[in-house]
This record gives C-alpha cells, sequence and structure tokens, in this order.
C-alpha cells in the first residue's frame, strides 16, 4: 500500500469516527446505572456498561449489549459487525478463542454482572422485549445452556442480548465511546449507543 491509499484509508475511517460519535451522542439517553440506550437507529440498543465502570483496569472489558430490529424488520448481527470507536479509532472484538486463550476474567465478570442492579433496564424501553438467553457471542465456559454464536438475529418482539469484549484501550473514568453494530446482510441498517464510562 503506497502512501496516497494509506492516506485515504486514514480519512475514510477518521471520518466514519467523527460521524459515528457525532450521530450517537445526541441521540443516546442515559438511563442510570451506567446504562445507555438509543432507539434511533434501524437497531435499538441498549449498552449496559456497569461492569466496566467498575474493571477499568481490566485487560479485556465487557458490555452487556441489548439489540432489537425496529418495527417489521428481522435483522441479524455478526459477531464481526460489531466495532467500538474510542478516541477517534476503531476496534473490533477478540475472537472467542482469543478471549479464552487470554482473558481468564469471564466467570467472575458474570458472576459480578449478576450482582449489579438492573432497574434501570427494567424500566426502560427493553421491557417490552424478549431476550433468549441460548446464545451469546462470548459464553462463558462450562455453561451447557448457552451456545456460542458468531451471530445474532432480531424480529418483532425477540431481541438479541450478548457479552461484546473488547481489549482494553487504555480506559480511563469518564472516557466516552460508541458501540455500533449493523445489520449483517444490509451494511446501512445500523444502531449505535454511546456510552460513558463514570
Amino acid at each position: 500500500m503506497d502512501k496516497k491509499e494509506s492516506l485515504i484509508k486514514a480519512l475514510r475511517s477518521g471520518l466514519l469516527c467523527f460521524f459515528v460519535l457525532a450521530t450517537a451522542y445526541p441521540q443516546t439517553i442515559d438511563l442510570g446505572q451506567s446504562v445507555f440506550y438509543n432507539d434511533e437507529g434501524d437497531i435499538i440498543i441498549a449498552a449496559d456498561a456497569g461492569l466496566a465502570v467498575r474493571k477499568l483496569d481490566s485487560p479485556y472489558v465487557m458490555f452487556m449489549a441489548y439489540m432489537v430490529a425496529r418495527a417489521n424488520q428481522s435483522l441479524s448481527v455478526h459477531r464481526d459487525d460489531v466495532t467500538m470507536v474510542y478516541n477517534g479509532q476503531e476496534y473490533k472484538m477478540p475472537s472467542l478463542k482469543e478471549l479464552r486463550e487470554k482473558y481468564k476474567g469471564e466467570m467472575n465478570d458474570m458472576n459480578t454482572y449478576r450482582r449489579l442492579g438492573k432497574e434501570a433496564l427494567i424500566f426502560s424501553k427493553m421491557k417490552f422485549y424478549n431476550f433468549p438467553t441460548d446464545s451469546d457471542f462470548f459464553p462463558v465456559l462450562g455453561t451447557r445452556s448457552t451456545l456460542p454464536v458468531d451471530e445474532g438475529s432480531m424480529a418483532n418482539q425477540i431481541g438479541f442480548r450478548t457479552k461484546l469484549y473488547f481489549k482494553n484501550p487504555g480506559f480511563k473514568k469518564g472516557d466516552q465511546l460508541v458501540l455500533r453494530v449493523h445489520d449483517r446482510k444490509n451494511p446501512e441498517l445500523v444502531g449505535s449507543v454511546a456510552v460513558i464510562l463514570q
């Protein structure tokens, strides 16, 4: 790749990051308890960052995502369709294999997450949707009831709940980021939610 191609790629990436940030922040609602909600896109998202806020020094940081499709749509999100925009850079999630090889805190993460308050999420508009727990991008090892999947589907009142893990890029308290997803078949159908780590 020559310098011109590198510059064009960097400019495209920068413009995408700017667009994502410019649209996600004003549309996101802080529900309290580190839960953030955005229903402006084709994919409606609530992100629970309660665990991330408590484990900012963890090598891999977990967010719990709740995704639903806007009315009359049937959508699916592949693990490669999930990105995090932080400090002007776009990050992809690790593979399940990488996470299991390099991080041993998944069980502790889920045990801690289960003990966190969920009132903000329960009383949000997400209460009108059903989130099956039989599939996840990052199921905890040893849980037979939850299968690892590369893609989660949403339609009507059925949503997709999954853990999103990202390698920690150096989070600090008060940092802001955006979680962005798009439909597997039609990348123009997107959803994003802004998160503040406070």
